[in-house]
């Protein structure tokens, strides 16, 4: 009997390497390695069933013993690693250690995952060889919704999904929110969460450039230009519009923002009223004044007699800072952000060449009260005498001539219901659109006033604080509040730049003195052994 269970259990571990080798020799035949291997291992049991004499005897003995402790010991630090493993899988957590946190999405992106509503889908077309590159930044997204799917496809292996979702090209992800379908061809966070605000969206928003008065242009690519800053809008999902007010007599139905950037005459009668008739019915206005300074500036009532109805004061002086954070006074720094929607958790610097104050005016007017959302250090102060600016022996802080001591606020916001119904107000939006999903957005008719148009110029639009700024304001005035954060960051160039010198140190010290230093101690402990 014992030579008969001796056989089967060398049959059965015959068996079960033999459909090991069929899972790696041969695939295809999976589920006969699968059969293989129950039948071994059934037939290794029935062996072991067979020696329960040995077995027992075996286990009498003092060494034995010492065995299964040890054993035991390795079974319960195996049972701990697998909890453990299992907890992990369960609790998912992450940290991110780079530099600017490039593995980590974006503070705006993260909060466009938290405001879904309803389940999402991200469909990514490519070759399985290359599907490896969107699998990291769509796990991050479905890491921080519970209502983000993520599904890969290979479209040569699988031609009828490629031709149902109409693809043309290789790296195409497909996003499905609530019957909308978007498609993007990257796999940057940026074009990802882009596409996937346009799902959520209901309608589109439109930025209009005011035109006409010598006003920054919109796609002007040269230092002073805004291409930037439309790109920029572009990216989140606004249309970019020039418009020449004085020919249309009214500013469009379809507006979001007016934004008047840097103008250097005054606007029309026509064109204020205009402008008037464009708050009344909801509507939202970012008015950007650069100082009045050089031969051709001019006085700009009409302009600054909208500012004031709305409880705004501009200045009519320059701010110089002293601070040390630039070698040129004229450019103010700031740093200090009032409490606002628009500079929640934003903590970088921003700065502003040839700024001007714009301040609340105290009291308000007309029932609308101002409040500050940046302002400069205590190392600065507004200058009345414009004039000292270009005097050979500079400026100085002089109150009783009319300077004003920092902090000095350089922009300021207001809101106010809307007097008159928006053309849109009865069209309901959802998504990101709404403070909950299916509600009807509250008219309300909102102003920004800055005290300098060149800080998200091209020149200047490079700072990551100047646009992250400018951007969020401009997600407040469309009422967008949830997407103001700070955007995706660019990985940081983190090379060294030596001198000839420093090169020619870095190789003697690695090269020559440390190995010789590691050869000199081997020689002198041989030397102490002998």
């Amino acid at each position: 009997m014992q030579r008969i269970f001796s056989i089967l259990g060398w049959v059965g571990t015959a068996v079960v390497f033999g459909a090991v080798a069929i899972r790696f020799v041969r695939p295809e035949w999976d589920q006969y390695g699968t059969q293989a291997a129950w039948v071994g291992l059934v037939l290794v049991v029935l062996y072991t069933l067979g020696q329960w004499r040995e077995i027992l005897d075996y286990f009498r003995r003092r060494q034995a013993r010492y065995g299964a402790v040890a054993a035991a010991g390795v079974l319960v630090a195996l049972a701990i690693v697998v909890a453990v493993n299992y907890l992990a899988s369960r609790q998912n957590k992450r940290w991110d250690l780079t530099a600017n946190k490039q593995n980590s999405l974006s503070e705006q992106t993260v909060k466009v995952l938290q405001s879904l509503t309803a389940p999402v889908k991200f469909t990514v077309f490519d070759r399985s060889t290359d599907l490896e590159r969107f699998r990291g930044r769509l796990t991050e997204y479905a890491y921080h919704s519970p209502q983000v799917s993520v599904e890969y496809i290979d479209p040569d292996a699988r031609p009828v999904e490629a031709r149902e979702f109409d693809i043309q090209a290789y790296g195409t992800v497909i996003i499905d929110y609530m019957g909308k379908r978007e498609r993007v061809t990257s796999d940057a966070e940026q074009d990802l969460t882009n596409g996937l605000i346009k799902a959520m969206s209901t309608m589109e928003r439109k930025v209009y450039f005011l035109q006409g008065h010598g006003e920054k242009e919109p796609n002007r690519t040269e230092r002073d230009g805004y291409s930037a800053v439309s790109g920029s809008l572009r990216q989140d999902n606004y249309a970019v519009e020039r418009l020449v007010l004085a020919q249309q007599k009214e500013v469009p139905d379809d507006a979001t923002v007016l934004l008047i950037a840097g103008p250097t005459t005054d606007i029309l009668d026509t064109e204020a009223e205009a402008i008037r008739r464009y708050l009344e019915r909801a509507g939202k206005l970012m008015v950007m004044l650069d100082p009045m300074l050089g031969p051709q500036a001019a006085p700009m009532p009409n302009l600054e007699s909208i500012v004031s109805e709305w409880g705004i004061t501009i200045g009519n002086d320059v701010v110089v800072d002293l601070s040390g954070a630039t070698n040129d006074p004229s450019i103010a720094v700031a740093a200090t952000y009032p409490m606002h929607a628009i500079t929640e958790r934003f903590a970088t610097l921003t700065i502003y060449p040839l700024a001007r104050s714009i301040r609340p005016t105290e009291g308000g007017a007309n029932g609308r009260t101002a409040q500050t959302i940046v302002e400069t250090s205590r190392q600065s102060w507004a200058e009345s005498d414009l004039a000292s600016l270009s005097a050979e022996s500079g400026v100085s802080m002089d109150e009783a001539s009319g300077d004003t001591i920092g902090p000095i606020p350089l922009g300021v916001v207001v809101s106010a219901a809307a007097e008159s119904p928006a053309a849109d107000e009865d069209t309901p939006t959802t998504g990101e659109d709404t403070p909950a999903a299916g509600e009807t957005l509250k008219p309300e008719s909102r102003i920004v006033v800055l005290g300098d148009s060149d800080f998200p110029s091209n020149a200047y639009g490079g700072i990551p604080g100047n646009l992250n700024f400018f951007a969020n304001a401009i997600s407040w005035l469309a009422q967008q509040e949830n997407l103001i954060a700070i955007r995706p960051t660019e990985a940081q160039d983190s090379r060294i730049t030596m001198t000839p010198r420093q090169q020619t140190g870095v190789f003697w010290a690695s090269i020559v003195v440390m190995p010789g230093l590691v050869f000199l101690a081997g020689i002198y402990t041989w030397w102490r052994r002998r």
